[in-house]
C-alpha cells in the first residue's frame, strides 16, 4: 500500500551568528511543528499503521547538515531527511536562513 500524505508543515530557521546550516535546519524544523498536536497519528499506530515523516530542508550547503541531528528534532515517525541547495546566506553577516517543508504521510494496512 502505498503512503497518503495528510499534513504539510513548514518552517524557517536562523543560526544568527555561525552560518551553522544544521542549527539552522533544527531551528527550521522547531519552528514547523512547534504549533502542531496531530492525536489521529496515535490512534494509527495503534492499529499498525506507520507515520512517515519526510523533511526537505533548504540551505546554501546541503553537505553539511548533520542529518541525523535533524531528524532527531522529529518527535514520531519514520523520518527521512533530504538537504538540498536553497535557504539564505544572508550578505555581509554570518548569519545563515533554512527553510524546510514537512510532509507526513500514513501508511495504514488496515485502510
Amino acid at each position: 500500500m502505498s503512503a497518503k500524505p495528510w499534513v504539510l508543515e513548514f518552517g524557517m530557521g536562523v543560526d544568527v551568528h555561525g552560518g551553522d546550516g544544521t542549527k539552522a535546519a533544527c531551528r527550521a524544523v522547531s519552528d514547523a511543528i512547534r504549533h502542531s498536536s496531530l492525536p489521529l497519528f496515535q490512534e494509527v499506530r495503534a492499529r499498525g499503521g506507520r507515520m512517515l515523516v519526510d523533511v526537505t530542508v533548504g540551505v546554501p550547503d546541503p553537505a553539511s547538515v548533520d542529518v541525523d541531528r535533524v531528524r532527531r528534532e522529529l518527535p514520531h515517525g519514520e523520518v527521512t531527511v533530504r538537504p538540498v541547495a536553497g535557504g539564505l546566506r544572508v550578505p555581509g553577516a554570518d548569519a545563515l536562513i533554512a527553510c524546510v517543508a514537512i510532509t507526513v504521510s500514513i501508511d495504514n494496512p488496515q485502510a
